[in-house]
């Protein structure tokens, strides 16, 4: 069966969930050949290998951490090289899709990104994407060369799907630019206990309505009690009310969760276009007019004051 190349994002061994989706994903068009970087990569072998990875190419080297992504995209190339995959799929993250990109350009093939379904024809891999704010949903496929994916989180289940997963270390000649960037200093970021957002099965998102920093302790209490992220819309970052790095939106992330709840956001364009793809989506708002109810699957009109607390004692209560 042909094979599908499948980067690994891992931290030091702890593979992270949407390369597992990928692996479901790769089932579809092949036999899964994941390709696993840095520090920790040996380790990522078993729960590859449980999720169907039928070979594990490993590579360690002080490049991966020194530098910046040109390295990987060296090793990248040289599992390409090796294993002739019919398709190259990448985590759609911001080093992942730089790194997709780059590959592209060498390998001399087509890219297409922020997929959220893949699919095999005769033809090869169909990719389904959401465009133009996400107004639109689109079926691509790529003519020329070997097709570089990258897909984004929460677009397929993970499914277990237990092989042998041989282990085989990965040659890798870095080239001349692989060097040429060099991290200086990493500073980690802060745990706050609640997924990463981009990756949340739930995510609960406040805007202009919160009306101040301090009233996102409503939020952050709704999505505790879901074991959910924090999202926000751009209006409450641009007054300083939660951190950019919580921006849900075009100018911020983009996310596609389960469920995605929005209290006191509008629904403009801007922030449509990070979430718009959420499976299911709850709006909290008094103004039975915002553009918000055009997209939701349920719509509270009402103050997101007394709404939000009442749902969260809800669930509270629902989990006592």
């Amino acid at each position: 069966m042909a094979e599908v190349l499948v980067y690994v994002d891992h931290v030091d061994g702890a593979v992270r969930k949407p390369t597992l989706e990928l692996l479901t994903l790769a089932r579809r068009l092949g036999d899964p050949v994941a390709v696993a970087l840095g520090a920790g990569a040996a380790a990522t072998a078993a729960t590859l290998a449980e999720h169907g990875a039928v070979k594990v190419l490993t590579a360690d080297a002080p490049e991966f951490a020194d530098y910046l992504v040109v390295p990987k995209v060296d090793a990248l190339q040289a599992a390409y090289d090796s294993v002739s995959p019919v398709a190259v799929l990448v985590p759609s993250s911001a080093e992942g899709k730089e790194i997709a990109a780059r590959l592209a350009v060498r390998i001399g093939s087509g890219l297409i990104t922020d997929a959220i379904d893949l699919t095999a024809d005769d033809q090869g891999p169909v990719a389904t994407q959401s465009v133009f704010a996400a107004a639109y949903t689109t079926n691509s496929r790529i003519t020329k060369g070997t097709p570089v994916i990258t897909v984004k989180p929460n677009s397929a289940p993970v499914e277990p799907a237990a092989v042998a997963g041989a282990v085989e270390e990965l040659a890798v000649t870095f080239g001349a630019a692989a060097t040429g960037t060099k991290v200086v200093a990493r500073t980690p970021r802060e745990s706050t206990g609640r997924p990463e957002l981009t990756e949340a099965a739930i995510v609960v998102s406040g805007g202009r309505g919160v009306n101040g920093a301090e009233n996102f302790a409503i939020i952050e209490a709704l999505a505790d009690s879901l074991g959910a992220a924090v999202g926000a819309s751009r209006a409450a970052v641009d007054a300083g009310w939660y951190p950019h790095s919580n921006q849900v939106g075009q100018t911020g992330k983009s996310v596609s969760p389960q469920l995605y709840i929005a209290s006191g956001i509008s629904g403009a364009i801007q922030h449509r276009a990070g979430m718009q793809t959420s499976k299911t989506i709850v709006a909290v708002n008094k103004d039975a007019e915002a553009p918000i109810f055009d997209l939701v699957d349920y719509g509270v009109v009402g103050d997101l004051f007394q709404v939000v607390p009442q749902l969260t004692e809800a669930v509270k209560a629902r989990k006592g």
